[in-house]
């Protein structure tokens, strides 16, 4: 079976600096969409190792452990790709002088 081993030090380190870049270059040019694009990514690879634990079979019962940490830590880059997305989309909102429909996260932008 192959899966991508999110609690590899270096593979998680990779993904953490692949990610900030994302999220920089996405505040820089102040298009949402390239956070977005990493925030799929995230999605993807949960739905996949969730798929992957969930049809895991009995002589590769060893990687539950493994597949576990995965799924916690896709969940945590999903949770600060959220964030860095809704903070991006944001700014481009006030970029552009765009009316957001929904304003119940400007008390957070402001602390910010």
């Amino acid at each position: 079976m192959i899966f991508v081993n999110m609690s590899d030090p270096l593979t998680l380190l990779l993904m953490l600096i692949a990610t900030i870049l994302l999220i920089f270059l996405a505040q820089e040019i102040k298009k949402s969409y390239v956070g977005a694009i990493a925030l799929f990514g995230f999605l993807a690879l949960l739905v996949t190792h969730v798929v992957q634990i969930t049809t895991l079979s009995e002589e590769y019962r060893v990687l539950l452990p493994v597949l576990s940490k995965c799924i916690a830590i896709d969940f945590v880059f999903v949770f600060i790709t959220f964030f860095a997305y809704l903070w991006v989309d944001d700014i481009e909102t006030k970029e552009k002088g765009k009316k957001s429909i929904d304003n119940s996260l400007d008390w957070f932008w402001k602390k910010v």
